[in-house]
């Protein structure tokens, strides 16, 4: 894709390849199906199709926690495409009609189908196939030139064999070497089962470099969508664990949504090692997704500048810090004017025996408060001398100790409120972190006016020196990656913002996410919006992302309609319908960013044939949540039938023609 066509002004829809109804899928969109929806989008004048991660996640239906940053997943390979489909073409149209008709697509069992049927296929041409993988044939070029299969089909095959367990529950092999994993592809014995798992991958590598060609040619920009983070339980920690910090855990701090935090147990990355070795792991992620991609979406960016870093010793993530950061020192705390002992009240819980009393006074069965209390005072806490005062034992390292030891609920409730109940963390000896609701810390309360004010001093030439660090390191990053492709980044850049990330996302040409109901003046009296005009040419408008609700839902359940009114200049009715759409998507259109993105079900919604009976039925994904409705979205009717809406088709195009809003347009 050329640089031209990501310079132009564009409107673009977001869709997950599974989302897709093609003609030949097997109950979810595969790869090919966006063929013929770039057919479509390219009729609706749609320059941009953005999809979610297709990297292999094996049976996790989140697209954000894939097993390898390279492979792709085997849900999104059509198998009447394969040479090797012929002889089970019953079986695939039997396939098809059972997983036709449902709503949302059933993930794990079209998976399981799919997986069961390809290895039957692969079976019967075993021995073609890996005559194909000798010296001198083609598969063997193939893998030449992918050279990260070997490490993929390895950690697969392992992975089977220990029934899909992480690699930290494996027997044999959680640590292991290049050169063993080496050995380990080259094993005669092992040799058909890693030839399935490039077979596979030679296959789906394909088919999406036929979708990606078909898109370019019909001049529309297919853009990615790269996670930062890596599961744990990925054959990327697992062979390359020197650029990881598996010690840490990444997620994101308190905020009135997650009062606890985030804690999303991926490890963090060591860019110091990733440094020394010339971000090469980086440089190759970038050059596989560069052969499909010409954009791609950053996903939390935020984290190139400083990562919310939590101990894997807690669940929650209210005493993780950010990497890097300025630490805070004995000497900071010497220079307040505080001791030993003042240091230790400011960074380790103190509890006093009257508080554990009357925590455990809600314990109705007398005999079990009293089992908790002897093993409380025994086995978890120290007295401070003679004090009515006590301190965790050194040897509870955390919530999950807390939790785990088998106390009444509201003893450990307590003990893990108790454990958060301090100003400061002492990270390594002698480093210390801020905690986020130190305000809260029965330390702070006791402070002086003046200790106080010098401690806010303290605070705010360690927040303002360690800004500066996240802005040279998020250059430093972001520089090498811009540098290394030539696809357009984009980056998601929501949450709590530093000032240096807009400045530097400027710098290097980034687009940004400005997400409308979000784009607020949060800091002036009534959180009005920021008026169309005023977006930066450098961004990503839209009005909905795959974590949110649609539009109509937020429209209808979550939207305060007065003040949205207000902003459009538009009276609309409280129940969305598709004149409110074509007003609200028309208004989004007009902002001023290079591109204006829909979530494919935000523009359906411009026609009263696709809209569903519950609003919250259209959602991708209920972040937080744990279940089989998330990520398993498939849109309403086929491509080939929404295709015939010509309803839809003309106000769709109707929005691609929409100039940007100036200032002072009414």
């Amino acid at each position: 894709m050329s640089k031209t066509m990501t310079n132009k002004r564009l409107t673009g829809v977001v869709v997950p390849v599974g989302a897709l109804r093609g003609q030949h899928d097997i109950g979810v969109g595969e790869f090919l199906d966006l063929v013929e929806f770039a057919e479509l989008c390219k009729k609706m004048n749609i320059g941009l199709i953005q999809i979610l991660p297709v990297n292999d996640t094996g049976y996790e239906s989140s697209p954000y926690s894939a097993l390898t940053a390279f492979a792709l997943h085997p849900l999104y390979l059509r198998l009447s495409e394969m040479p090797e489909s012929k002889p089970f073409v019953r079986h695939l149209a039997a396939l098809r009609k059972s997983f036709d008709r449902e709503v949302r697509f059933p993930y794990e069992k079209i998976l399981h189908a799919k997986m069961e049927l390809l290895r039957e296929m692969y079976s019967a041409h075993k021995k073609e196939i890996l005559e194909r993988g000798k010296a001198g044939g083609d598969l063997s070029t193939w893998i030449d030139q992918n050279p990260w299969v070997k490490v993929y089909a390895v950690f697969r095959q392992l992975k089977e064999v220990n029934d899909e367990k992480s690699w930290k529950e494996w027997e044999q092999y959680q640590h292991i070497s290049l050169e063993e994993i080496e050995n380990l592809w080259a094993n005669p014995d092992l040799q058909e089962e890693h030839f399935f798992w490039v077979w596979l991958q030679e296959a789906l590598d394909v088919q999406f470099s036929k979708a990606a060609k078909a898109l370019e040619d019909a001049g529309i920009i297919l853009e990615g969508d790269l996670p930062i983070l890596m599961n744990e339980d990925s054959a990327d920690v697992w062979a390359h664990p020197q650029f990881f910090r598996q010690d840490l855990s990444a997620g994101a701090p308190p905020d009135m949504y997650s009062p606890d935090g985030q804690n999303w147990g991926f490890p963090i990355y060591d860019w110091a090692a990733q440094k020394k070795d010339g971000y090469s792991w980086w440089k190759k992620r970038l050059s596989a997704a560069e052969k499909y991609y010409g954009a791609y979406r950053i996903d939390h960016v935020l984290g190139f500048f400083r990562i919310w870093a939590n101990r894997r010793e807690d669940y929650s993530a209210i005493l993780g810090r950010y990497v890097p950061s300025l630490p805070y020192t004995k000497d900071d705390f010497t220079a307040l004017g505080a001791d030993d002992a003042r240091i230790r009240w400011f960074s380790r819980p103190h509890i006093a025996t009257a508080e554990i009393d009357e925590a455990l006074s809600s314990i109705q069965d007398a005999e079990v408060r009293q089992q908790d209390r002897e093993r409380i005072f025994r086995d978890l806490l120290d007295r401070i001398n003679n004090e009515e005062l006590w301190l965790f034992k050194p040897h509870v390292s955390g919530e999950k100790y807390l939790w785990d030891f088998g106390l009444n609920h509201e003893a450990a409730s307590f003990l893990v409120k108790a454990w958060h109940n301090r100003m400061f963390l002492e990270y390594e000896k002698g480093y210390f972190s801020l905690a986020w609701n130190y305000r809260s810390a029965k330390a702070y309360q006791s402070l002086s006016e003046d200790e106080r004010n010098r401690l806010a001093n303290l605070i705010l030439f360690k927040s303002s020196h360690s800004e500066a660090v996240w802005e040279e390191e998020g250059r430093k990053l972001l520089m090498t990656l811009t540098f290394s492709s030539s696809m357009l980044p984009c980056a998601e850049d929501l949450g709590a913002v530093p000032a240096c990330v807009p400045k530097v996302l400027t710098e290097l040409k980034i687009l940004g996410l400005r997400v409308v109901r979000w784009f607020r003046n949060w800091e002036e009296e009534g959180h009005p919006y920021v008026p169309f005009y005023e977006y930066p040419e450098l961004s990503v408008c839209t009005p909905a992302v795959h974590d949110s609700s649609c539009v109509r839902e937020w429209w209808e359940r979550e939207a305060d309609q007065a003040a949205f009114s207000n902003f459009i200049g538009e009276e609309l009715p409280p129940t969305y319908n598709p004149e409110t759409a074509k007003i609200v998507l028309s208004k989004i259109a007009g902002a001023a960013s290079r591109f204006r993105v829909f979530q494919i079900q935000d523009l359906l919604h411009l026609s009263a044939k696709w809209y569903a009976d519950d609003a919250a039925s259209e959602r991708i994904n209920v972040p937080g949540v744990k279940n089989t409705f998330n990520w398993t979205y498939r849109i309403p009717a086929s491509i080939a039938e929404i295709a015939q809406d010509n309803d839809f088709i003309t106000a769709v195009k109707a929005l691609t023609k929409i100039p940007p809003e100036q200032k002072g347009d009414e």
